[in-house]
């Protein structure tokens, strides 16, 4: 297909899978492609954390473009006597701020000419901290009239990426949408409980119904008594006794004194301030001393990280950080 992005028109093309009763499209274009040579998950955004790539207001256009045009197109509706496209009774669900401009563009390019008109979008916030916060002079590249203008104006304190008046997607992204969700219930409290835990938009939440959502789980994904990444199978009859098996697999596999006896203490999560890693780090020495050993898993900002690696140093029989 073809769309526009800024001033230029590009080609896009679709990859379709259908798996365990789900069609999973992914949009190829070179915008994408060129930008993750070397360990793609953590470059999908910008070349560093915190660093966003000077286009990705052009890459995440072209992304919600392509997403509104695959449901019309693209021969998803797969079944064994049937297959096309899904039509225009679509639920859109963008996440973040990288899709904010699904409802914008549903609303301009679509239903504006009479398509899409029964087409909803609800938009869930997964981290309000990234919100797409561009300088006001990009507003054109976007390609969208000048009543949306208002939805993204905002204003701040920072200095970055410019100081004053900006453009942000998020903002939009929840006052142009249908619905806003977030993942559960005791985050949609958070962010409109205050300006620093909304990140500067607990007062335009509080204009709009929030509804937190707790986050499924594939049972059989997660099933331990047929998961294949572990090596000893249980179940509720069985886990006490699988347990200590586990866990001394896990320290063997970490580089960890071998002992069930120990206490071992393990987080899972994003290396941030907002997950409560700055915590965690001044919290390990003060308890490490103690008959204890601790294995952090994740990855994020790079100071968090090099702080768990000093601490392999300084305890390397009790500190492990896996990436």
């Amino acid at each position: 297909i073809e769309v526009k992005v800024g001033d230029s028109i590009e080609i896009v093309r679709f990859f379709h899978c259908y798996k365990r009763g789900v069609d999973r499209v992914f949009v190829d274009h070179p915008m994408f492609l060129e930008k993750v040579w070397g360990k793609t998950g953590s470059k999908i955004y910008g070349p560093k954390a915190g660093q966003d790539y000077l286009d990705n207001e052009l890459r995440f256009s072209l992304l919600c473009q392509a997403a509104l045009e695959a449901p019309r197109v693209l021969n998803l509706n797969c079944s064994k006597y049937f297959s096309g496209p899904y039509g225009e009774d679509v639920l859109f669900i963008a996440n973040d701020w990288h899709t904010a401009l699904i409802p914008c563009y549903l609303k301009s390019m679509y239903q504006s000419r009479g398509i899409y008109l029964n087409a909803k979008v609800a938009f869930c916030i997964h981290n309000i901290a990234y919100q797409g916060r561009f300088t006001f002079s990009d507003f054109p590249l976007l390609n969208l009239p000048d009543e949306f203008r208002g939805s993204f104006d905002f204003i701040d304190g920072h200095e970055k990426p410019v100081k004053g008046r900006k453009i942000n997607w998020m903002k939009a992204g929840i006052l142009e949408s249908d619905r806003v969700v977030t993942v559960s219930p005791y985050y949609a409290q958070e962010l409109v409980s205050a300006v620093d835990k909304g990140v500067e938009l607990d007062n335009v939440l509080r204009k709009t119904t929030i509804t937190g959502i707790v986050n499924g789980m594939d049972t059989q994904e997660w099933n331990p008594a047929t998961d294949k990444y572990t090596d000893v199978k249980y179940d509720i009859t069985t886990v006490m006794d699988a347990k200590p098996l586990l866990k001394e697999a896990l320290q063997a596999a970490v580089g960890l004194p071998v002992d069930r006896k120990i206490p071992l203490i393990g987080f899972i999560g994003r290396l941030e301030e907002q997950k409560g890693s700055d915590i965690l780090v001044a919290a390990i020495h003060k308890f490490i001393g103690l008959d204890v050993q601790i294995v952090v898993l994740g990855t994020g900002k790079k100071k968090f990280e090099q702080e768990i690696e000093q601490l392999e140093v300084l305890y390397p029989n009790k500190a492990k950080g896996v990436a």
